[in-house]
């Protein structure tokens, strides 16, 4: 689904993410881990197309399997060809309920009001805040209406950044069972970034650990992983 080779990029002339590799395949969860500044919030950025490549390549499948590189189509074409980002920080309009928050992706979609349907039965805390501001939602509900709105796209690849920052535990583990159920469904491949070791580690099949924005480990999920990766992280 996206292959990552020798990926370098950053802000200005200075590199954040130095020569990264990564491959998801189709219908697995990859996940990337780090410490604060370890570069991997940057080398989101540079996948979804909202900083430049400085050198490596970004290659995307197509829907026949082909891949394609992508490294100077712009964000909005990324969207198009099947990626949804779901940034850092429960981000949605909080000026607007959460049902308008969800129509303002689905109108103009086909069979938007059942693409809305779907999502509200994998959060179906959401039914009953549609009519609540959506900046008064907690940061759980608003994290859960982030994926929701995402996900009304019909992404291929589902980019998650933080998922469970600031989140409380019983959220935690809806948001987990739902990117499982997701990839095991078909249809979605989910990159997701995350410092929770345990969230990470049971939600990915597998993980790469960056670290001053190179790769320190990479490997996949099971038996021994949390130690690969405690070591990786120097913790």
């Amino acid at each position: 689904m996206l292959r990552l080779r020798n990926l370098t990029c950053g802000y200005g002339r200075t590199p954040v993410v130095h020569d990264v590799s990564l491959d998801i395949g189709a219908d697995e969860v990859v996940a990337v881990m780090g410490h604060n500044g370890a570069g991997k919030t940057t080398l989101l950025r540079a996948v979804v197309g909202l900083i430049p490549v400085m050198s490596g390549t970004i290659e995307l499948a197509r829907p026949d399997g082909t891949y394609e590189t992508i490294n100077r189509r712009p964000a909005n074409r990324r969207v198009k060809a099947g990626m949804a980002y779901v940034p850092q920080g429960q981000q949605c309009f909080a000026h607007l309920t959460a049902g308008e928050n969800l129509r303002l992706v689905a109108d103009g979609r086909r069979h938007g009001k059942t693409l809305i349907d779907t999502q509200l039965d994998r959060f179906p805390a959401l039914r009953g805040l549609l009519n609540r501001q959506a900046g008064l939602l907690s940061g759980g509900q608003r994290q859960q209406l982030a994926i929701a709105r995402a996900l009304i796209t019909e992404p291929r690849l589902l980019i998650l950044d933080e998922p469970t920052e600031g989140i409380q535990p019983n959220v935690v583990a809806e948001i987990e069972s739902t990117i499982v159920d997701l990839a095991r469904d078909g249809g979605l491949s989910v990159l997701l970034v995350e410092q929770h070791l345990g969230f990470a580690l049971q939600a990915a099949a597998r993980f790469s650990v960056l670290r001053s924005g190179r790769v320190a480990s990479t490997g996949a999920t099971g038996d021994g992983a949390v130690e690969r990766v405690r070591e990786a992280m120097a913790i």
